[in-house]
């Protein structure tokens, strides 16, 4: 009997969280070296340089616990990059808020990344999951799952923009508190947009489609 959409597990979009952010711990992670440059810098009465110290430290710490897990070098480098970019925007502008517009930017570049992949129909959430459910890219060639993860990836530009917004204007009004405070609702965030997505997938498939694991390759 075939296994419907409706009736697969749901599990299969809890996947890009970990390619994403790595799970929990690696949502953690992401959110200590600006909780912990905030928490620096105010408690050691706006000491800049204090900030992107313990900023950049714990960037390292973390980068060297990625790599003995053996996690990709890319998204080791990436998470490490992002820390380091930001201490020195912060350190040469003289402004601790300036921190926080180079995780603006990223969020403004992957928004701008997920809107671009499904106008050339290479929707990245498609491009994510494809691989995890062990399909690579044959949804391509899958009419009814091209357009499912197309929708789906609207969500995620949606999200970028959001993030973006919300941070631009604590940015401009220095509020450091609040630029921290609001790290945990940004995964939170993340979270409803991956059950969202995973709604989006199942109720834009036919009823009769096999699901996300089984493509049905169009022959043309």
């Amino acid at each position: 009997m075939r296994v419907s959409s409706d009736s697969a597990p749901e599990p299969e979009l809890g996947h890009p969280l970990a390619a994403l952010l790595g799970g929990p711990r690696g949502a953690v992670e992401s959110m200590l070296p600006p909780v912990i440059f905030v928490v620096v810098y105010l408690a050691t009465g706006s000491n800049l340089t204090a900030a992107v110290i313990s900023a950049l430290t714990i960037g390292v710490v973390l980068a060297g616990l990625r790599l003995t897990r053996r996690e990709k070098p890319v998204r080791i480098v990436g998470a490490l990059l992002v820390v380091v970019l930001a201490a020195t925007v912060a350190y040469y502008t003289g402004n601790a808020a300036a921190y926080f517009w180079p995780l603006v930017l990223a969020n403004i570049a992957s928004a701008l990344a997920f809107a671009f992949s499904i106008l050339i129909r290479w929707p990245l959430l498609g491009v994510i999951v494809g691989p995890i459910t062990g399909t690579g890219m044959k949804w391509r060639k899958d009419p009814d799952l091209l357009r499912a993860y197309a929708k789906a990836s609207w969500l995620w530009v949606l999200l970028n923009v959001v993030r973006a917004a919300v941070q631009v204007p604590l940015i401009q009004d220095e509020d450091l508190w609040a630029l921290a405070a609001v790290r945990p609702l940004f995964y939170v965030m993340v979270l409803g947009v991956i059950l969202w997505s995973w709604r989006i997938i199942k109720n834009s498939l036919p009823a009769d489609h096999p699901g996300i694991r089984s493509p049905r390759i169009s022959q043309h």
